[in-house]
């Protein structure tokens, strides 16, 4: 079960055993409403200051059943919270380890990548107006560029590919690419992963293949779906990238700014 969901759950029945039990002790101890409420945490809270006790019988009874059902309530609602609170820290810190992962890649390799995808998709001048990235984007500029990348259409004309490039390159990345993989962090990020294995695919693809200019258009067409494949994946685990450096490294941002491989007039030197 959701541990939000049971915190929930144990909060309801905390709160209706409290209702009971300050509309219990107004009407059997004829205490007023601020003593009720106070009489009531204490017993749950198993606190029992002493300076108010039960005298009636009903309000004995009433004491015992907020004993036994609201500490152990009260407890529930304390594990759960501190246990929500523990799991979110552990989440930070596992998030933490993954985007450093990915900005390894991204420096090694996946910055590189995107480069030749971009070069050789005719239609990226339609997408690239909303990847211009400046230095003041905020997270409603990220989000309307994310929104523009889920509904374009990427296309890559693969004779624009510079295949022998591309397949020296990625020989070369393919022990960071692997270790990445084997990285305990990336079996929480399936698309990362799937990230990986697409690119991996593609440089066995290239790996295989000798002289490209003898190659059948069918298998050009082939190659073109693979490289698509990385190249959509690529895309979108870039923009998230330069949105977590944004936020926590505006020195590699800036980098990331200078080296965007959507900006057709891209230059690393600081102007």
């Amino acid at each position: 079960m959701d541990l939000g969901f049971r915190l929930r759950i144990f909060l309801t029945i905390l709160v209706s055993i409290m209702i009971v039990g300050i509309a219990g002790f107004m009407a059997t101890e004829h205490l007023s409403l601020s003593d009720s409420v106070y009489f009531t945490i204490v017993t749950i809270a198993t606190v029992g200051y002493g300076d108010i006790s039960p005298v009636t019988t009903s309000g004995k009874m009433l004491s015992i059943f907020l004993i036994i059902t609201g500490v152990g309530t009260f407890l529930g609602v304390v594990a759960n919270a501190t246990e929500m609170l523990l799991n979110k820290q552990e989440q930070k810190a596992r998030a933490q380890k993954l985007n450093m992962v990915v900005s390894v890649f991204f420096s090694e390799a996946g910055t590189q990548l995107l480069t030749y995808f971009t070069g050789s998709d005719p239609h990226i001048d339609s997408i690239s107006a909303h990847l211009i990235i400046a230095g003041n984007w905020k997270k409603e500029e990220f989000a309307s560029a994310r929104g523009h990348m889920k509904s374009y259409q990427y296309s890559v004309d693969i004779h624009a590919v510079q295949l022998e490039s591309l397949r020296a390159f990625l020989n070369d990345k393919s022990t960071v690419i692997l270790r990445l993989l084997e990285n305990p962090s990336l079996l929480e990020h399936e698309s990362f992963t799937d990230l990986i294995r697409a690119l991996l695919h593609l440089k066995d693809e290239l790996s295989y293949r000798g002289d490209f200019s003898i190659l059948p258009e069918t298998d050009f067409d082939h190659l073109a779906g693979d490289t698509k494949r990385a190249y959509a994946l690529l895309a979108s685990h870039w923009l998230n990238y330069a949105e977590y450096l944004r936020e926590y490294y505006p020195y590699l941002f800036s980098l990331t700014v200078r080296t965007n491989p959507f900006n057709r007039e891209r230059s690393v030197v600081v102007r």
